[in-house]
């Protein structure tokens, strides 16, 4: 048996758009289950995000501290994104949020991992990249408003990382995504047999 999820899509009888925001809508479905019954099935629809675990020559990652009002918390992340526009690269998007947020850029990129965050009530789909080669940003830094101009940037050792994680400390789903699996990959194969920063993405297709 191959462990590997598959794309599969169950007959829907009906939907609707009960709310529509700025960035986000929620939809309501009526999907027929395998027993021929008809449930409904409430979720967000989400554009998709890109996030970015950023390490220096010295091993250590780039985070951010924001306010995130939802769960009322300053947590620690990893730059990160929305895919603001349909279709769009991802690349392209995860280099803008690292600039914006941490005025880098890197000259080596490669696919961390690909996650649907909440798959049981939104289909957000993230793609998480690792930058490494790091260096300062040209040119004037994003002018940043609400939650980011609040924001405090930090270069913190991976392991300090995975130890807050494992203990409880750090919550952020890329943050917590990435450091983890940075750790695998380079107990594994090591980061050079990472996927290519431009691998087909199924969940969010895009063009190169």
């Amino acid at each position: 048996m191959t462990i590997k999820d598959t794309a599969e899509e169950w007959e829907v009888r009906a939907t609707e758009t009960p709310f529509t925001g700025k960035k986000t809508s929620v939809r309501t479905d009526d999907v027929v289950m395998p027993d021929g019954s008809v449930v409904r099935r409430d979720y967000q629809v989400h554009p998709g995000s890109v996030a970015v675990l950023a390490l220096d020559d010295q091993g250590r990652a780039l985070v951010i501290r924001q306010y995130r009002h939802p769960v009322r918390h300053k947590l620690w992340e990893i730059p990160a994104g929305l895919l603001d526009v349909p279709g769009e690269n991802p690349l392209h998007a995860a280099q803008r949020e690292l600039y914006e947020e941490a005025h880098v850029k890197a000259e080596d990129w490669r696919v961390l991992t690909d996650v649907y965050t909440t798959p049981g009530g939104c289909d957000e789909a993230v793609r998480i990249f690792l930058a490494r080669d790091l260096s300062e940003a040209e040119g004037q830094r994003f002018e940043v408003e609400d939650e980011e101009a609040d924001m405090e940037l930090s270069r913190v050792p991976v392991d300090e990382l995975v130890r807050g994680v494992l203990a409880g400390e750090l919550h952020n789903n890329c943050l917590v995504v990435g450091v983890l699996a940075l750790t695998a990959a380079r107990a594994g194969e090591g980061l050079d047999a990472l996927r290519p920063a431009e691998a087909p993405w199924p969940a969010r297709p895009f063009e190169a």
